[in-house]
């Protein structure tokens, strides 16, 4: 049987999945791995606990697997190594997208007047989130990297392109178009990375990789005396909206990960975004590269993670449907997620979590629901801010760990006012780096995949649940954080 194998290197964990010609799961491995907080704000990988657990994941599936036509690797974005050319070691840890120490430097930058180029460009916000002010503080801060860096000496990449560095032994240093255009360095319409945008951060394009699209033949790896071609590269959320076979204008899906992130096409045009969201690259494979809009919502497992490890409100994330009311009721319990500030469509990286409305009859069940309900405003605020950018939605489909939890998924139904489609295997991910590489080698097409999409659940709003003035009240608690930050 000939397989397509998918590296899913996600925030928290590495999976590496096998997959069938019709995308059912054959083998999967994962391997989780630790954060690191050195600082309030700061998250980091130790780069060989990351490549520890790809090699721990890989290795075992290729061991079962004898037949792969090919492999893709999908990858949290944003986070950003840089390492030595001659021996491919890192000269610092990862620094993972949810990090904010860059804050002071992009208000700077914003301040000397860059903000409008930027966004002009690369349809990005100037905002710690993304990949170029992480660059540049790596090359301030360690010790001798600016003049290796002028030297041509250093590497940087996004964690697509350091795996593909360190799985073929330095031989390959690419990515691709959509990881490109999370960087703040790549020009969404022009398609290169813009050296005006370079000179902006003070980064040397000798550090840069080749970019293609998300399809192409990457070259080849050896692993266990095999070569293995790779013929996918694309990023996470981009990945899902591929994995959930959104190839029309105005599909949508939201993936409930480590944070949220949804993301409509938009087709063709770029369309950039007055309400506070990114204009980004949604794919590029079959000679297409559609744009999308996306909303980026910085906590969402996080808050369950949160509650689990360290409140001790129940013993496995799953647990957490317990504690959840049926009808979204937290008793005028309001929680602001912003362990690592708060994204879309408010971008204030400053801000941190909060609860209100504590009181000594408060109980776990209404500081769970208030969790889950934070994330779920979160989202209408970008669905409103997506109104507001004229994109009507044609259809709402939801992904990640989170959306197993079926009282979660129903109360977004009630909430959104729409119906929410949860598809038969929640891996949309690891099968949107499948299908990107089968489309590479031509294991499959565009229109095979279409007209094979699966069965899904289907959630529908119940009248009466959702209540306007909660919202409201949700609404004021964050202007008064956010302005008590400002």
């Amino acid at each position: 049987m000939s397989l397509i194998i998918a590296i899913d290197q996600g925030t928290t964990s590495t999976r590496t999945v096998a997959f069938d010609r019709d995308l059912n799961i054959i083998h999967s491995q994962q391997k989780e791995y630790s954060l690191k907080y050195p600082n309030d704000g700061w998250v980091e990988i130790e780069p060989d606990e990351l490549m520890a657990s790809v090699h721990n994941t890989l290795d075992p599936v290729l061991e079962a697997c004898s037949d792969i036509v090919a492999l893709g690797i999908t990858n949290q974005r944003e986070t950003t190594l840089v390492w030595d050319a001659s021996t491919g070691k890192s000269i610092y840890n990862a620094i993972v997208w949810q990090d904010r120490r860059t804050a002071e430097d992009c208000a700077r930058l914003k301040k000397d007047g860059y903000e409008e180029t930027i966004k002009n460009k690369t349809g990005l916000l100037l905002d710690p989130y993304f990949s170029a002010t992480k660059i540049s503080w790596i090359l301030e801060n360690v010790d001798g990297a600016r003049q290796k860096a002028a030297n041509g000496e250093l590497r940087f990449g996004t964690v697509d392109t350091y795996l593909l560095w360190q799985l073929s032994e330095g031989a390959i240093h690419k990515t691709d178009v959509t990881n490109a255009s999370r960087t703040n360095l790549f020009n969404i319409h022009s398609k290169v990375w813009d050296q005006e945008l370079l000179d902006i951060f003070n980064i040397p394009s000798s550090m840069l990789p080749d970019v293609h699209l998300s399809d192409s033949v990457f070259g080849e790896i050896s692993r266990q005396n095999r070569k293995i071609k790779i013929s996918g590269l694309i990023g996470d959320q981009q990945s899902a909206l591929v994995g959930q076979k959104c190839f029309e204008p105005g599909q949508m899906k939201a993936t409930f990960g480590t944070g949220c992130f949804l993301m409509v096409n938009t087709g063709d045009k770029s369309n950039p975004s007055s309400s506070g969201l990114l204009n980004t690259i949604g794919y590029g494979i079959s000679n297409q590269t559609p744009y999308a809009l996306e909303g980026s919502i910085f906590s969402a497992g996080t808050i369950i993670q949160w509650l689990r490890d360290e409140m001790k409100f129940f013993p496995d994330s799953k647990n957490s449907i317990d504690f959840l009311s049926t009808t979204g009721d937290s008793k005028d319990i309001f929680f602001i997620p912003g362990f690592t500030g708060i994204g879309a469509p408010h971008w204030n990286s400053e801000i941190r979590a909060a609860f209100y409305g504590i009181t000594r009859d408060t109980s776990q069940k209404d500081i769970t629901t208030a969790a889950f309900k934070a994330l779920i405003y979160q989202v209408i605020d970008i669905k409103e801010a997506l109104a507001k950018d004229s994109i009507k939605i044609k259809n709402l489909s939801i992904d990640g760990g989170m959306a197993s939890n079926s009282m979660f998924c129903q109360l977004l139904s009630d909430y959104l006012g729409q119906e929410v489609n949860v598809p038969s295997s929640l891996e949309s991910t690891a099968i949107g780096a499948a299908i990107t590489a089968g489309l590479g080698v031509n294991y499959f097409s565009i229109k095979e995949l279409q007209e094979g999409t699966k069965n899904s659940v289907i959630f529908k709003p119940r009248e009466g649940i959702f209540d306007p003035e909660d919202l409201t009240k949700w609404r004021k608690f964050l202007s008064v954080l956010m302005e008590a930050y400002n």
